[in-house]
């Protein structure tokens, strides 16, 4: 392959991962024109159309799409050992771009990131809370903070957080009114509010430990959020019961507004997973990561 079909190749990548000319220019810092004029030219070159054009919309043919999956791995194996070149002269530094759920946050994640900050200045760190699942292949992220039912079936992991023991929750006038279940198969009958990762249909289990080992009930959702505090406040007023926490429930507990049924049945959840692509060319920034988050004090 001669050298003007790898920059070729290199620009037919952006334009597909970032979804137009104008953003892979951006990216590139090339003007749009002659990003533009680099897809037509490797085209011409191929004899086949990568992309369909029209005013408001590129989007990759068929072969395109093809072509897209081939290369796209060899272009981030080659920038992830740019990066690492580049870490290596300038020590820790650069960009690390991480996405986790929002509840890991409050945990152990702020703190986290807090420290790591001020452990490595020379380092950038961008944490955007999401609970959809990342491809880290294609979405520049560095690792993704997940728990483990998220996790990339191509992907490094590592457990990081502490474990999380779970509360379910109702007022005492709800449980007046409803009855207060005595075995984990009573939540059958009774109002449910459910986190969701990301999306209505996907939703926790709630877990639990019985003679035979541990299992779980998906009990029917009257009300689902994909946030912890946000259940819990459905919870306060008088909803149905709440499968989150213990330790956002615990002030609630401790004075009286809820009460938490079905304690000894219940199992804490897994710790968090921080989740990464390749160990082959991992920068130093996020090596430093991994190694701070694996550390004791953050379990």
């Amino acid at each position: 392959m001669n050298r003007n079909n790898f920059g070729d190749i290199r620009v037919f990548v952006e334009v597909a991962r970032r979804g137009g000319f104008r953003a892979a220019a951006k990216y590139l810092h090339q003007a749009p024109a002659s990003v533009s004029e680099a897809v037509q030219r490797f085209e011409d070159r191929l004899g086949v159309r990568l992309f369909e054009r029209s005013t408001r919309s590129v989007v990759l043919t068929p072969i395109g799409e093809q072509f897209y999956a081939r290369s796209l791995p060899a272009i981030a194996e080659l920038e992830g050992a740019v990066s690492d070149i580049d870490d290596q002269k300038d020590n820790v530094s650069g960009t690390l771009r991480l996405s986790a759920p929002y509840s890991a946050g409050p945990f152990f994640l702020d703190d986290l990131v807090a420290h790591y900050a001020c452990a490595y200045p020379s380092v950038n760190v961008e944490l955007i809370y999401n609970d959809n699942k990342v491809d880290l292949l294609t979405s520049g992220i560095d690792a993704a903070i997940r728990s483990n039912t998220l996790l990339g079936p191509d992907t490094h992991a590592v457990s990081v957080g502490p474990e999380l023991t779970m509360a379910i929750v109702g007022t005492p006038e709800y449980l007046e009114r409803m009855g207060t279940p005595k075995r984990p198969k009573d939540i059958l009958q009774h109002h449910a509010i459910c986190y969701a990762f990301g999306r209505g249909d996907q939703l926790a289990p709630w877990g639990f430990k019985g003679p035979d080992g541990p299992y779980v009930i998906q009990p029917k959702p009257r009300m689902v959020a994909n946030d912890m505090r946000s259940l819990l406040c459905y919870a306060r007023h008088g909803l149905g019961l709440a499968y989150v926490y213990a330790e956002i429930a615990a002030p609630y507990i401790a004075n009286s507004d809820m009460v938490e049924v079905l304690r000894d049945y219940l199992l804490p959840l897994p710790r968090y997973s921080l989740n990464y692509r390749s160990k082959k060319h991992m920068t130093r920034r996020l090596r430093a990561f991994i190694d701070m988050a694996k550390d004791k004090a953050y379990r």
